[in-house]
């Protein structure tokens, strides 16, 4: 009998007991496009689609073992880091990524929630981005999360695409500067290749729905499940965005709790 060998991908998050988002979102991308999942959990949160209603923060230590026990024994393909609440998390996540260090890391800089309101204080957001955005094959940031990176406000296409190159001063080998929060009918997500000095610009139609809880750790997790499986970074992150389009265009179809739903993960195997 041929032995096979799965892709695996790590997801470095929270927790979401809602399911939407988090570690839940990640693993279940993670499965539907076509890789085995594994996750270190940063915090446990009481959360709903209408939003967190307590968060119990894991100690380091813990956050430290978990990467350290997967790797040492199953090793990854990549690595996909969600939101990390404190500096003593991310300098323990950095510690843990040198000892243990992934072919690919993938960096959702979650900074900001729908609401506008920041999730980490001052220090963790420089922490992050002084310390994790270095690491990174991919940077995921929206545009408030770009606006902090930068320290400046992004509202027109032509200061989307100086941002998304002026993102290159944080080291990152990737930058894609996505679109949600912009206004208009089409959205244009854009993908900067640093090394190349490439710019691609991916457009797609926007889609009416509140069910989007989860979209931006679905985005990540589908991209960095492609670049596991072998795939260039620009290739990886088209089927990321077609994959995640889809999903919530079907998850647009079904009402879920009160608040905003998520997308619908297994579109490809059930409706």
């Amino acid at each position: 009998m041929t032995q096979h060998h799965y892709k695996k991908a790590l997801t470095i998050a929270g927790s979401d007991s809602g399911g939407g988002a988090g570690i839940q979102a990640d693993l279940k991308a993670f499965s539907a496009n076509g890789v085995y999942g594994m996750s270190a959990i940063t915090a446990i949160t009481a959360q709903n689609t209408r939003g967190v209603q307590a968060i119990h923060p894991v100690p380091v230590e813990i956050i430290h073992q978990q990467i350290a026990t997967v790797m040492e024994d199953i090793g990854a393909d990549v690595v996909k880091t969600g939101m990390l609440h404190s500096s003593e998390v991310i300098h323990t996540i950095r510690d843990a990524l040198e000892q243990y260090p992934p072919p690919h890391l993938v960096v959702d800089p979650v900074m900001v929630a729908t609401s506008g309101d920041k999730l980490l204080e001052d220090e963790a957001i420089q922490t992050l981005i002084g310390v994790m955005l270095p690491m990174a094959s991919l940077i995921t940031p929206n545009l408030p999360e770009a606006e902090i990176i930068l320290g400046r406000k992004i509202e027109t296409p032509d200061q989307a695409r100086q941002a998304a190159k002026d993102m290159a001063h944080t080291g990152a080998r990737g930058i894609l500067l996505k679109s949600g929060h912009a206004r208009g009918e089409e959205l244009t997500d854009l993908l900067y290749l640093p090394g190349e000095d490439e710019m691609i610009e991916i457009p797609n139609p926007r889609i009416q729905t509140s069910n989007t809880h989860g979209t931006g750790c679905t985005l990540a997790s589908a991209i960095a499940a492609w670049l596991a499986r072998g795939l260039p970074l620009h290739q990886a992150t088209r089927k990321g965005l077609e994959y995640t389009h889809q999903a919530i265009e079907r998850g647009a179809l079904y009402q879920l709790g009160h608040g905003n739903g998520p997308v619908q993960h297994f579109y490809k195997f059930w409706n």
